[in-house]
């Protein structure tokens, strides 16, 4: 069994550099399948679980994928005949192996996708993805299992989504690319990952624009061709290393972070008493003696981000008097704390609010994910905790950081990844995946 070990108590100090985003990268390796000439070539692809997973479920889909690990960097073919149906065995492994349905439905005209699986962090319907693509004219059955969706010729709708969700909303980007007239996705998501494929897509010549704001337009076109694109960096990555260095009491540059993406993180920190400078190269983090309490509501973006919400728990954890967390995206997504409970963590749970007691004096334990960012926010605890914390379950982490331990030791922290057999032998691992 894999685990990552963490001696606290550690100051990190230094730079750190931060992967393509995760959240970017898998609509944006779907979007491939749009191209009926030309090779994608994406830039900067994080090297992770997610990915692996998406490039079998393209190539399953009779795309043919070269993915050179070394320069980060994937080729996509999916100018040749195209198959439809997803299998469940791969679909069933990651939720986001919906986006496919929208992109194959517009280029074959049909889709057949088994519904999806991934972290249990609340029930993320897919309604949305499945009433946007209706609109423009689908025809969408389920049965064991799988989602089919049909249409003779996709048409351009006025369509509004009850709540802003990323995937619906890109799934209905991705359809409408190819839709006969123009589509309007109100009350659209806004995330940086949303721009970043609708930049991608108008790389292959798409016609999109509104992307980040509440009201996006697509006009389609006949055809999309292949292009090359680098993925945006990982804001979720570079908030996680910025609580971390708030919480060490450290000084850790961020290299090439962007500060518009993690506006409320920043904006909470800066609360709590951390000092933060945006700089040209990046974003520096200071963290202070003492953290102070705050209160965190998580929102759809330009919200608080519920990716950074474990996280966040953390150093509201180490703050010098009570925080509260109110959680309204998922309905499950507390879990970890009963991880942190065994590292002596003082907590209330009441419904979609927590109550946290600091400052909390964290020891080190045997702790395990439950999910992605649950995983992040148990090693954010080992780094603050007394004595030595062992989280295991990693195959969560590494659905969305990679090399993560090598990128703390760097900064100054004692942390490795080992394989511990039944004896309790380790055998130090350097690379994830």
């Amino acid at each position: 069994m894999e685990e990552i070990i963490i001696h606290g108590g550690h100051r990190l100090e230094g730079t750190v550099m931060i992967d393509g985003a995760k959240n970017a990268i898998l609509p944006i390796m779907a979007a491939s399948l749009l191209a009926t000439s030309g090779v994608t070539e994406i830039e900067d692809v994080p090297i992770l679980a997610d990915v692996f997973t998406m490039t079998s479920v393209l190539e399953s889909l009779a795309a043919q994928v070269g993915f050179d690990q070394t320069q980060q960097k994937l080729q996509i073919d999916a100018s040749g005949s195209l198959t439809h149906e997803a299998p469940f065995e791969l679909v069933s492994q990651m939720r986001a192996s919906i986006i496919v349905l929208g992109p194959l439905l517009a280029r074959l005209g049909v889709a057949k996708v088994a519904m999806p699986g991934g972290c249990a962090i609340g029930s993320r319907p897919i309604d949305l993805h499945l009433k946007g693509l209706r609109q423009l004219g689908a025809r969408i059955t389920q049965n064991g299992g799988y989602i089919e969706a049909r249409a003779t010729k996709l048409i351009g709708a006025d369509i509004y989504l009850d709540f802003p969700s990323v995937g619906a909303t890109e799934n209905i980007m991705l359809a409408a690319t190819l839709a006969e007239g123009t589509t309007f996705i109100e009350n659209a998501a806004r995330e940086p990952e949303i721009v970043d494929l609708a930049i991608m897509l108008s790389e292959m010549g798409a016609h999109i624009s509104g992307a980040g704001t509440e009201t996006i337009k697509i006009v389609g076109v006949k055809s999309l061709h292949g292009t090359s694109h680098q993925v945006v960096q990982d804001r979720i990555e570079a908030g996680t290393m910025m609580v971390a260095a708030a919480i060490t009491h450290g000084k850790v540059l961020i290299k090439n972070a962007i500060g518009h993406h993690n506006r409320p993180l920043i904006s909470k920190l800066t609360e709590m008493g951390v000092t933060i400078t945006e700089r040209d190269d990046g974003i520096l983090v200071e963290g202070p003696t003492h953290l102070r309490p705050v209160n965190v509501k998580t929102l759809p973006h330009p919200g608080f981000p519920t990716d950074l919400q474990p996280q966040m728990t953390v150093a509201q954890l180490m703050a010098d008097g009570v925080s509260v967390m109110n959680e309204t995206v998922f309905e499950n997504r507390f879990m970890h704390m009963n991880e942190l409970r065994r590292m002596n963590a003082d907590f209330e749970i009441e419904g979609n609010t927590l109550l946290l007691h600091g400052k909390a004096d964290l020891r080190g334990a045997q702790v395990e994910a439950t999910d992605l960012r649950a995983a992040a926010a148990l090693v954010l605890a080992g780094l603050v905790a007394e004595g030595e914390t062992r989280v295991g379950q990693l195959q969560y982490l590494d659905r969305g950081y990679y090399l993560l331990h090598q990128k703390l030791s760097r900064l100054g922290a004692d942390i490795r990844r080992s394989d511990v057999d039944e004896n309790g032998e380790e055998r130090p691992i350097l690379n994830a995946l």
